[in-house]
């Protein structure tokens, strides 16, 4: 598969507004996790053999309540309808306590199901291992399973599950928004020309050495220092629009998919290129040695292999230099290679100098 994104960009495309280019440094979300149990699944839940935490946290829940078991009361727990999980989150930016958030709980151990199971109390914890919100609720599984006789189907992932509103904020974390005498527009990618714009956009708006651009990637706005006009300022900063700028020459391959992606700067210098395939193919056919009747020998079966190489002529097939994207597609689609073929073709393309573009990876 060859995707080829923004084939036709060209310059009557539509301006751009600075908060989709950028966004405000310190406004941002951050992570939460916790350990959690899930109870009530129908014998789909962790063996306890293996996954002696279950067994752990169930106790140390128990123990909250009042509840001290003793070391023989847990060998003999049987947790078929327990699972240990983790449960995660994003805190959003200005989050304040009572917000509710949509949560996700993965399976720790080895549960079949989280199907029909509910999350109890689990409290969450960012990087600093403070608590930040707390989580509880019914499981909403997207899949379906079933087996008997020893055959099994499954439909999604069982041991995964989301609850929306699951979690409540229980602390705010501050946002250095209304800090200092400015803001600092911190741009999606490092790029210098795109830092200018964004700069002349606001000093046209607003005036003169309002804003500059610090590097590729940072502009810094004078903002005025009352919260309610600064939030006004940025709602009408983030409005304003910038010409589109042509992005630096990039091909994405994803090596596990085969898929390849290019951007409309991606241009072709003049090169030829061989390509041909090398098929191999390994057949065995049984040979049975019967001996005499008489004879006291025994049946022997062995296998004769054949192995046959097939090699299919290459070609050898010039392309001439290509300035726009849509001559690149039309040039490599020529060449009739499969996917694997082109991850091939365009690194030794690159390689060669005639791929005037970067390449990556992922």
């Amino acid at each position: 598969m060859l995707a080829v994104c923004s084939a036709f960009a060209g310059p009557s495309q539509a301006a751009t507004r600075i908060k989709e280019v950028a966004s405000i440094e310190g406004v941002r979300s951050n992570q939460l996790t916790g350990f959690g149990l899930v109870v009530g699944l129908d014998g789909t839940g962790d063996q306890t053999t293996q996954m002696p935490y279950t067994t752990q946290g169930l106790a140390n829940y128990l123990q909250q309540l009042g509840i001290t078991l003793t070391a023989t009361s847990l060998a003999q727990l049987q947790m078929k309808n327990v699972a240990a999980v983790l449960v995660t989150t994003q805190l959003p930016a200005f989050a304040r306590p009572g917000q509710l958030l949509d949560i996700n709980v993965s399976s720790l151990g080895n549960a079949k199901s989280l199907k029909g199971g509910t999350l109890i109390a689990t409290p969450l914890k960012g990087a600093d291992g403070e608590v930040y919100a707390l989580a509880q609720g019914n499981l909403i599984v997207a899949g379906a399973g079933a087996s008997a006789g020893g055959s099994k189907v499954t439909v999604n992932h069982l041991s995964v599950g989301r609850i929306p509103d699951g979690a409540q904020v229980e602390r705010a974390v501050p946002t250095p928004l209304q800090e200092g005498t400015s803001i600092s527009l911190s741009l999606n990618a490092s790029d210098f020309q795109t830092a200018r714009l964004v700069a002349k956009a606001i000093n046209t708006k607003f005036g003169n050495d309002v804003a500059r651009a610090l590097d590729g990637r940072t502009v810094q706005v004078q903002a005025p220092t009352t919260p309610d006009a600064r939030v006004t300022f940025i709602a009408e900063l983030e409005e304003l629009t910038i010409a589109p700028t042509i992005a630096a020459a990039k091909v994405i391959i994803n090596s596990r998919t085969g898929s390849i992606v290019l951007n409309q700067a991606v241009t072709l210098g003049a090169c030829a290129i061989a390509h041909g395939n090398l098929s191999i193919s390994i057949s065995s056919t049984p040979v049975i040695s019967q001996p005499n009747a008489l004879s006291g020998g025994q049946t022997v079966v062995t296998e004769k292999a054949t192995i046959d190489i097939k090699q299919e002529p290459g070609k050898l097939i010039q392309l001439a230099a290509a300035a726009q994207l849509s001559d690149v597609v039309k040039a490599l689609n020529a060449l009739g290679a499969t996917p694997q073929d082109l991850l091939a073709i365009l690194q030794a393309i690159k390689s060669a100098g005639a791929l005037n573009a970067e390449l990556e990876v992922i």
